[in-house]
């Protein structure tokens, strides 16, 4: 199956690979990616019996503090937790404590974080992306073979198995092939079809990257609000850097690849030129990035993520949206849930995605709904909008923690998502 190849080429396959319900019982099983989905199902699936191998396309590790921060809640604090890595990831966590919302000639608005999160989880750990990726690459290398440097080049599926040709290391032959390359999936494309079938953008833009701490904020992020855009700097404590964080809303897609740096780097200072505040400064760290990153806020919607021998996982089949949908979390449960299918049926890899399907479904179709909420929030469209975010801010910080859920609508949503998920038990 070569890349080029429409989803519509494999249908000839479906009844030779539904027919062929042959138990992988404990089979290879190749994941693409080593992001925080693809690490957290080949610990799970090593876990029971499995041999997992990990390729990823970056030349090495994730390590260090690189990326947004994100959120574990609830339920995938349990998963890293019975990980065993939930001390190192306390120890990594980035200890935001305040949040203070700035506006032009006005005083900023202090927030407790703990009180944004509260009506969420009980349980909530923020971290930098790319050092939980790197907690779970050391938890699970010493037995788990990653290959760094390549990525999947074809695929073909037959009822033996899965041939794959990667794009610098010889063919190989495994029983299962996951994808949980992300956004931007290459195993999605290759076994379900081009990206455009899938991706929903959901009207807006994020953009991170590292900046010098010249605040030297300490604990705080500073959030500066305008009409449809929100400007954002944070510490990273590791490095004694900061990061710079940029979301705007836009009617429709810029025609951008999103592989193209210079090309994004110009949106974004055209996008924020004329605005106050150190936004200014923060675009001048543009020149010096290294890390810059910068992709639409959209959403992955499928009816179903597997076919045959491939399945999907996290952002590659389901992603929420980048910075709005809780999407680590989702995909950090959605890994466990579909290495304990997996093991439940003894590998009988049909009746594993089915349940596995089932069992995401619910969180899936809630978080898109965060998602939509909380591009809404963060980034008001209009004067008006901004004002209010402003007095609900004032509000919430002077409000006693019982009414941390009535006060703050997002979070009950969140809430209702992260509730609906049991994870199972399995010796």
């Amino acid at each position: 199956m070569r890349r080029d190849e429409p989803c519509g080429t494999i249908d000839h396959l479906a009844s030779e690979l539904q027919e062929s319900s042959v138990q992988v019982s404990r089979g290879d099983v190749l994941i693409c990616g080593a992001g925080v989905a693809g690490p957290t199902l080949a610990y799970w699936l090593n876990r029971y019996g499995f041999r997992p191998t990990v390729v990823e396309r970056t030349p090495s590790v994730r390590r260090g503090w690189g990326g947004q921060a994100v959120d574990l809640f609830g339920p995938a604090v349990d998963v890293v937790e019975r990980m065993g890595v939930l001390p190192h990831v306390l120890q990594a966590r980035t200890r935001t404590n305040v949040l203070s919302f700035v506006r032009a000639g006005r005083r900023p608005v202090d927030v407790d974080f703990s009180r944004l999160v509260a009506g969420i989880s009980d349980r909530h750990v923020e971290i930098m992306r790319g050092e939980l990726a790197a907690i779970l690459h050391d938890a699970t290398s010493p037995d788990v073979e990653y290959v760094f440097g390549d990525s999947i080049a074809n695929l073909t599926q037959h009822g033996g198995g899965v041939d794959v040709t990667f794009d610098r290391a010889s063919p190989r032959r495994f029983d299962l092939v996951i994808g949980g390359d992300g956004l931007h999936s290459v195993v999605r494309q290759l076994v379900f079809g081009d990206e455009s079938r899938f991706r929903r953008y959901i009207g807006g833009y994020l953009a991170v990257y590292t900046v010098p701490d010249h605040l030297q904020l300490l604990g705080r992020m500073l959030v500066y609000l305008a009409p449809g855009k929100l400007a954002a700097t944070y510490p990273v404590r590791q490095t004694g850097q900061a990061r710079a964080a940029f979301l705007f809303r836009h009617s429709g897609e810029f025609a951008v690849d999103h592989r193209d740096l210079d090309h994004q780097k110009r949106l974004l200072r055209h996008t924020f030129t004329g605005d106050g505040w150190e936004v200014p400064r923060l675009l001048a760290g543009l020149d010096h990035a290294e890390d810059f990153y910068f992709d639409s806020i959209s959403q992955i919607v499928m009816d179903r993520w597997s076919h045959g021998r491939t399945a999907l996982v996290g952002d590659a089949g389901y992603s929420p949206g980048p910075a709005v949908g809780g999407g680590t979390s989702v995909a950090v449960i959605g890994a466990y849930l579909l290495a304990d299918a997996l093991d439940a049926a003894d590998g009988n890899h049909q009746q594993a995605f089915d349940r596995y399907q089932r069992s995401m479904a619910d969180l899936v179709a809630r978080s898109r709904t965060i998602g939509h909420t909380t591009m809404k929030a963060l980034v008001p469209a209009t004067s008006r909008q901004v004002w209010l975010t402003m007095q609900s801010m004032r509000l919430i910080s002077h409000s006693p923690s019982v009414l941390q859920r009535r006060l703050f609508a997002l979070q009950r949503g969140a809430a209702a998502a992260f509730d609906a998920i049991t994870l199972p038990e399995r010796p």
